[in-house]
């Protein structure tokens, strides 16, 4: 018998290699075909290798995961890979199809690796069945805030939740991450992180800076007359930018 076959679609880079490395590690045998960074790729690849198993991220750029799944049906053993509670909650529970949340927490990837294994010999899902979780991802309530990011430290990579998180900061290709314990680097654009934070929570008081509003101490101004904001905690003050000081005129 052929050992089993796997692709996996993940547009982090991080979390990619992290989800192969410990593939690896828990089941020798999956050989990982191809690993793929945006849905065209996937697709690509879909047709190249014909995998046995396919790890999913639902929220893909070029061709979302939901129209991925729905080429993947039928062909290949779908794990959809989600940092949002209520797809797997909604759509996966009925164990057609498994999933795994973020960060991939190695018992519940052992938990998984498991009941692939028993399903390997047996037929995917169908069309049909496989447009009904699609369905169900399509009803879910709107996206959750971004709960937690994976940021590199080093040569290490750290998994940091956002209320630990006093500011972003764009910083080339990169974003900085600034918390009380220190700095990081992500690789998430500053504009991707206003579509998927709580607004709420963070304030853009710049073109490159988020704010975490907890994290706010007072408001000044310098020599100039521009508004800084100082973060509790640390020397750091942010400039306000005159497009968004109507945030600070009820302080």
């Amino acid at each position: 018998m052929k050992e089993p076959s796997a692709i996996v679609a993940e547009d982090e880079p991080a979390l990619r290699e992290q989800l192969i490395e410990q593939l690896r590690a828990l089941w020798p045998q999956l050989r990982i075909a191809g690993a793929a960074a945006d849905g065209v790729e996937a697709l690509r690849l879909l047709e190249e290798h014909q995998p046995d198993i396919l790890f999913l991220d639902i929220q893909m750029p070029g061709a979302s995961g939901r129209e991925v799944a729905r080429a993947a049906a039928g062909r290949c053993h779908i794990v959809f890979v989600t940092a949002f509670d209520q797809h797997a909650v909604e759509a996966f529970e009925q164990g057609a199809v498994d999933y795994l949340l973020k960060p991939v927490m190695p018992a519940r990837l052992f938990a998984t690796v498991s009941r692939l294994k028993e399903r390997i010999g047996a037929a995917p899902i169908d069309s049909d069945a496989m447009e009904s979780v699609i369905g169900q991802i399509g009803a879910s309530p709107a996206r959750s805030a971004l709960r937690w990011i994976n940021a590199s430290v080093g040569q290490n990579l750290r998994v940091i939740t956002v209320d630990e998180v006093l500011y972003f900061q764009a910083d080339n290709k990169y974003t900085r991450v600034v918390t009380g314990q220190g700095e990081a680097l992500i690789r998430k654009s500053l504009k991707d992180l206003v579509d998927e934070l709580d607004p709420q929570q963070f304030w853009q008081i710049h073109r490159s800076t988020l704010v975490n509003a907890a994290a706010i101490d007072r408001i000044a101004r310098d020599m100039r007359g521009r508004m800084l904001v100082h973060v509790k905690g640390r020397a750091d003050t942010l400039l306000v930018s005159d497009s968004y000081a109507h945030l600070f005129r009820q302080m």
